[in-house]
């Protein structure tokens, strides 16, 4: 086996099967979508890239279905698609949860937008756009508890997806508490 040379590496220590470059990715479509279209390639901060991919998902989600439980249906299915994407793409890197993959940022992100008070367009919906961003990232990288608990016992590729949606739960538990006192 031979130790991956592109950032984001895996863990020091752990081998990867593959290596994660344009050619991996192109070889199977999970891989492309785990590695949110190539922004998980990106050589500083693939997570805070990726998250960023969050948006277009959430326009889609909110262009395809009118509607906040139809929107949800859309998230839960951006999610299982992860799960699968993810579990394949983690399998082949001979890596559970590679940096790389940032589907789970990018659908978690899409989750917490659906929680801003205002369309991320509107000039009040840039700073709850940034904020949400700000929040959902401080809490992807923090990990409080029970983020880290799952983070460290969940593998495969409900592992990767579910952490990201815990840290999307704590951004939208404040932007909802902030949208309370405001």
């Amino acid at each position: 086996m031979t130790t991956s040379t592109n950032s984001p590496s895996p863990a020091p220590g752990k081998e990867v099967g593959e290596r994660a470059d344009v050619r991996f990715l192109l070889r199977h479509p999970a891989h492309l979508v785990a590695f949110g279209l190539g922004s998980g390639l990106a050589p500083k901060a693939p997570g805070t890239v990726g998250t960023l991919l969050g948006l277009p998902l959430f326009w889609l989600v909110t262009a395809a279905a009118a509607d906040r439980p139809n929107q949800f249906i859309l998230i839960i299915a951006a999610f299982l698609f992860g799960v699968w994407a993810c579990a394949r793409t983690g399998r082949a890197l001979g890596v559970a949860d590679h940096g790389g993959m940032v589907w789970d940022e990018i659908v978690a992100f899409a989750l917490v937008l659906m929680f801003i008070p205002a369309l991320p367009l509107t000039p009040s919906g840039w700073l709850w756009t940034a904020l949400a961003f700000a929040l959902f990232r401080l809490f992807d990288i923090l990990k409080p508890w029970p983020i880290r608990l799952a983070d460290t016992h969940l593998k495969n590729g409900f592992g990767v997806m579910f952490d990201d949606l815990l840290a999307a739960l704590y951004a939208i538990a404040v932007l909802e508490g902030m949208q309370w006192l405001v």
